[in-house]
């Protein structure tokens, strides 16, 4: 059965007494204006919706619900009924649970009731796609050589003919083609290209070539597009955190985007650091409106050939990132007072 949310936490408190105090914050979190100092957990909460009630950076709930940084990075289970208390009386704000709730009904223990970290159905599209490959990362994956009745390109209900080696255990395949490459903008290394996702294709004859019906259609599909064998999501249920190490990349593509490619809240973005770089599932980055370099015009008679001086960086909002390859990362932005765009930077709070 469920174990209380209060005993998991005393458990992780007794386990953490010897930890270096150089995990924590060096300024105690500060509170929303507006904190409540009891809230009710409802359904279609979610933790980033709640730390936003209590603090005015969200990303520091794991400070005042449990200090070990550690353990955050499994989830705290938090159900819909649960009581939530402000605790004013220390130094810092500690935010706990009222009491254990008596429920006369059994509920396993598998946190499938608990509240997401952040909004599920906008990131679950994209946690079974690939998303981002090497170079030639394609090359051995079933391709599509040929298309019904000579089609240029394929919808949904259309058959394809594919070669290459198919499981017959997998149920359904993901199209994709290379994208376009993702340069890292500060150093020019070719981090990958990114996964275009066209639809989804299932085997309908084991013939030769293979025959295949187009279940889903995302984008027109065609000759030359490759197959990946499709997954099942895996949840996001981390807290969202600050990462440990600084880190500082750059924004390097929108999904998605405009012509003007440019991303605003809940939107997802691709940032030039992964986990060489120490960047894990769950953390929260900083955006910076990155500051343009401008001549000094303020010498009348060298305006054409005055100092160039480069603008500050402004902070602009926050990203989630919630996949994270060894080069490049994908990230929900959460917040953005301007539109976020391709150069501005990405950075530990």
């Amino acid at each position: 059965m469920r174990k209380s949310l209060l005993s998991i936490i005393v458990a992780g408190l007794l386990a953490i007494t010897a930890a270096p105090q150089a995990m924590a914050q060096s300024e105690p979190a500060r509170l929303s204006e507006s904190a409540p100092d009891r809230y009710v957990v409802v359904q279609g909460d979610t933790l980033w919706g709640i730390a936003a009630r209590f603090l005015k950076d969200p990303y520091r709930w794991p400070d005042v619900w449990e200090p070990n940084k550690e353990r955050v990075k499994n989830p705290h289970w938090i159900y819909p009924g649960d009581v939530l208390v402000l605790d004013r009386s220390g130094k810092s704000p500690r935010i706990r649970l009222a009491t254990v709730k008596v429920d006369p009904r059994i509920r396993i223990d598998d946190g499938s009731a608990a509240i997401a970290s952040i909004p599920p159905g906008v990131i679950e599209p994209f946690l079974t796609q690939p998303l981002v490959v090497e170079a030639g990362g394609l090359a051995d994956a079933p391709k599509i050589v040929a298309t019904q009745e000579g089609r240029v390109y394929l919808g949904k209900g259309d058959l394809a003919y594919v070669t290459g080696n198919l499981d017959e255990k997998v149920g359904s395949w993901q199209v994709y083609r290379p994208g376009q490459a993702l340069i890292d903008p500060d150093t020019k290394e070719n981090l990958g290209y990114e996964a275009v996702y066209l639809g989804v294709a299932k085997l309908e004859r084991r013939t030769d070539p293979l025959t295949m019906r187009v279940t889903d259609s995302k984008l027109e599909m065609g000759a030359g597009d490759r197959l990946v064998a499709a997954g099942r999501p895996e949840l996001i249920d981390y807290i969202p955190r600050a990462p440990i190490k600084d880190i500082q990349g750059k924004v390097m593509s929108v999904y998605n985007a405009t012509a003007r490619s440019e991303a605003g809240s809940m939107q997802i973005i691709t940032i030039s650091r992964g986990a060489r770089d120490g960047v894990e599932r769950g953390n929260l980055l900083a955006l910076y409106s990155y500051g343009p370099v401008v001549r000094d015009r303020t010498n009348i008679l060298a305006r054409n050939t005055g100092e160039l001086v480069k603008l500050p960086d402004e902070r602009n909002g926050l990203v989630f990132i919630f996949r994270v390859f060894e080069k490049v990362s994908y990230g929900l932005v959460m917040s953005a007072v301007q539109p976020v765009k391709l150069g501005d930077v990405a950075k530990k709070p």
